[in-house]
């Protein structure tokens, strides 16, 4: 009897596997790797990655024989593929103990969220305030460098740099977006020092007006999963207690 098979479905599961595995191990992903996950042989993954790579979603590094996910294929990944985890009600309540800390104005509540950010993520924090254009805290750029991603100087360097230039990484965050979140992938920065990072941005609000933007910078391999719906939950927390200052 022949079974029935979606290709496309399947496809899909194996980018998903792939990626998923990348994101936690930061190693190229090689067939063998997951073929007994879908009960397929060697041959078969090795055919739908090549799919895969020709569609644009999967590449090989260097002399490498496994994949990794190209900036389209994480940008697929977090529009179609993930699914975001809730937060805990003991998670919510740390972070909003974590968020209430030392806070006695709102330069204070700022620079604090930026760093529960930063904890939280385990990359680095930013938070912007709009109605002073130069106002920018970041912190956790020593997290962004611990990442295999970051190993050469150039690539430290570079990142490093555009952290200390203000008013390029305000431009980044501060740009306009609809919705809770906005991720930015790789080339959609827009600056090649950043071709290796994602961006999570989110907004929180000041008198029931949109404020100033959070956001988390880290290497693409992220857990989109965990970090979109933490930072929705942070933007939250930092607009009730901008209401108490």
């Amino acid at each position: 009897m022949v079974r029935n098979v979606d290709y496309n479905s399947r496809r899909k599961l194996v980018l998903n596997s792939a990626i998923n595995r990348y994101i936690n191990d930061a190693l190229p992903v090689a067939s063998d790797d997951i073929a007994q996950e879908f009960d397929l042989s060697s041959a078969t993954i090795r055919n739908i990655f090549s799919e895969l790579d020709e569609s644009g979603y999967l590449k090989h590094p260097y002399t490498s024989g496994g994949r990794v996910p190209t900036d389209r294929g994480y940008r697929y990944y977090v529009d179609f593929l993930i699914q975001q985890i809730d937060l805990l009600d003991n998670q919510k309540q740390k972070i909003l103990k974590d968020c209430k800390k030392k806070i006695r104005r709102l330069d204070d509540a700022l620079e604090n969220t930026s760093e529960v950010i930063s904890e939280l993520t385990h990359y680095a924090g930013i938070v912007s305030f709009l109605e002073e254009h130069d106002k920018i805290f970041y912190k956790g750029i020593s997290r962004i460098l611990d990442q295999p991603e970051f190993r050469e100087a150039e690539n430290i360097r570079l990142l490093v740099r555009l952290m200390e230039d203000k008013s390029r990484l305000l431009e980044i965050i501060n740009r306009d977006f609809t919705g809770k979140v906005k991720v930015y992938i790789g080339s959609e920065l827009g600056f090649p020092e950043m071709e290796n990072c994602s961006l999570i941005v989110s907004t929180y609000r000041l008198n029931d007006e949109p404020s100033g933007r959070i956001a988390v910078l880290g290497p693409m391999r992220m857990k989109y999963n965990q970090i979109i719906p933490t930072l929705e939950y942070v933007s939250e927390v930092l607009t009730q207690i901008l209401s108490e200052i």
